[in-house]
């Protein structure tokens, strides 16, 4: 009778190949990772309305506003007449809800006020450089300490800012002055919001394998990083501000091309040609995280009160290094060398 049971096979001294030593399956009929859901979002927010639909959404604002204020009038005044005591109630909740309406849109007006301010402050800095003024530098430091008087988180940078400013001769020297003082822990600030929102769409792209899940995030996470990095240089929140300075950052990107990135920005963080190493999914969430941080680096660029003149300019290969490096070991670090 057969023995049953494993069947142990000898070699002969051979030695089994290591699975480990097996070459990667290529995927040949998969295009490189291209960041389609960063593409996709950052042409989505640049993209201009045309003057059809401009006024179409007018049109149907005021129809709407117009329809909307004749049916509540009917519906107070209606009430009004059965029964005044219920009718004077809808008619205060109503004047309550149009003072909340107000002021909102005097919140809004007021963000878009606030960033008009720092445009101005950053083009009035740009002058008094050019020039060579020291008097318009002095004005721009004031008006820099001004704008951020009430917060105390620059109580250090405002005070140091006053000790040494009157030991500055040229313009040069005062606004490099504001910059150290002032901008530079701000600047720390919004860098960590850039590799935070960087970390995040790599992660959401990499793992949800749902096409419009990774845009959708990509776009919210975006539009967030964007407004917290206004916040950080001392704009205001509210959503038309927001909305226009997405744009802005948006439509510089699309136009200079920069929505575009290959291997040349994420190698110095892995090494060798990695995007045939990795999976398509984690390829996808590396691109689209590295398009974040060029989005982040434009946004600090229009949302800082002074540009770049003294301080280090923040790369988006330096922010993607420092969000995703501890995702993947190092050469130096690998036990096998």
């Amino acid at each position: 009778m057969a023995q049953k049971g494993p069947v142990l096979i000898d070699l002969e001294g051979d030695v089994a190949p290591a699975v480990s030593d097996a070459p990667p399956v290529p995927d040949m009929d998969l295009p490189a990772p291209s960041g389609a859901a960063m593409q996709m979002a950052a042409r989505t927010m640049a993209r201009k309305p045309s003057r059809l639909a401009r006024a179409f959404w007018a049109v149907a604002g005021a129809l709407l506003t117009a329809v909307v204020s004749a049916a509540a009038w009917d519906f107070v005044t209606g009430w009004i007449e059965r029964s005044p005591t219920v009718g004077w109630t809808f008619a205060c909740l109503t004047g309550a809800f149009v003072l909340i309406l107000l002021g909102i849109a005097l919140r809004e007006l007021a963000a878009l006020n606030r960033l008009t301010r720092i445009d101005g402050l950053r083009h009035a800095a740009s002058e008094a450089l050019e020039a060579q003024d020291l008097s318009a530098a002095r004005v721009v430091t004031d008006r820099l300490v001004s704008l951020y008087k009430a917060r105390p988180d620059t109580e250090w940078g405002r005070s140091r800012l006053a000790e040494l400013r009157g030991d500055q001769m040229d313009a040069l020297g005062l606004i490099a002055l504001a910059e150290d003082t002032l901008l530079s822990p701000l600047d720390a600030a919004a860098e960590r919001e850039v590799a935070s929102a960087t970390r995040q769409v790599a992660t959401v792209t990499a793992l949800v394998p749902i096409a419009l899940a990774d845009v959708v995030a990509a776009l919210t996470a975006n539009l967030r990083m964007i407004r917290r990095i206004a916040e950080v240089y001392g704009g205001r929140g509210g959503f038309l501000g927001s909305w226009r300075l997405t744009r802005a950052v948006m439509t510089h990107l699309v136009a200079t091309g920069a929505v575009a990135v290959g291997d040349d920005m994420l190698e110095p963080l892995l090494g060798g040609s990695i995007l045939g190493k990795l999976s398509r999914r984690f390829g996808e969430g590396l691109v689209n995280g590295a398009l974040t941080a060029r989005v982040g680096v434009a946004a600090i660029e229009v949302c800082r009160p002074l540009a770049f003149q003294a301080g280090k300019r923040p790369k988006a290969r330096q922010l993607v290094k420092q969000a995703l490096s501890g995702l993947f070991p190092s050469k130096a670090s690998d036990p096998k060398g």
